[in-house]
């Protein structure tokens, strides 16, 4: 009864352990995009989902921090043709984002956010999509 009750505590305590971030982890090729996507994936599927817009306020710096690493950084190098056009007008859309998601983090109601930080969101998911696969 005691191993059974030990091995019942062991796999609790497995369990809820955080998991360790790999190499294999990374979804993108371009490392400014993993980590923006480290902030961005549990707002949108935590915090979001409870309206915890607290906590979409309060994690927004570092949110824009690392969006404005993915601005600066602009078209990857090994990105050519056409595609390069698509990317700059993506690109400039998720700027204009950024922007407006830092202007609502600090003064916008709950509703001003959530739509700000949606369209942040949908607009590095068309930006990731167009990224050179690893």
């Amino acid at each position: 009864m005691l191993s059974l009750i030990t091995t019942a505590a062991l796999f609790c305590l497995l369990s809820v352990s955080a998991p360790v971030a790999t190499a294999s982890d990374e979804l993108f090729s371009v490392k400014e995009y993993n980590e923006f996507h480290q902030t961005l994936h549990s707002l949108q599927h935590e915090a979001l989902p409870a309206k915890d817009f607290q906590r979409i306020r309060s994690n927004a710096g570092e949110l824009l921090k690392r969006g404005d690493a993915i601005v600066r950084l602009g078209v990857p190098k090994n990105m050519a043709g056409a595609r390069v056009d698509a990317f700059r007008r993506e690109l400039k859309k998720f700027k204009d984002a950024l922007g407006k998601f830092r202007q609502r983090s600090q003064k916008g109601t709950d509703e001003q956010l959530e739509v700000s930080f949606g369209a942040v969101h949908d607009s590095f998911e068309m930006l990731a999509g167009m990224l050179p696969r690893k």
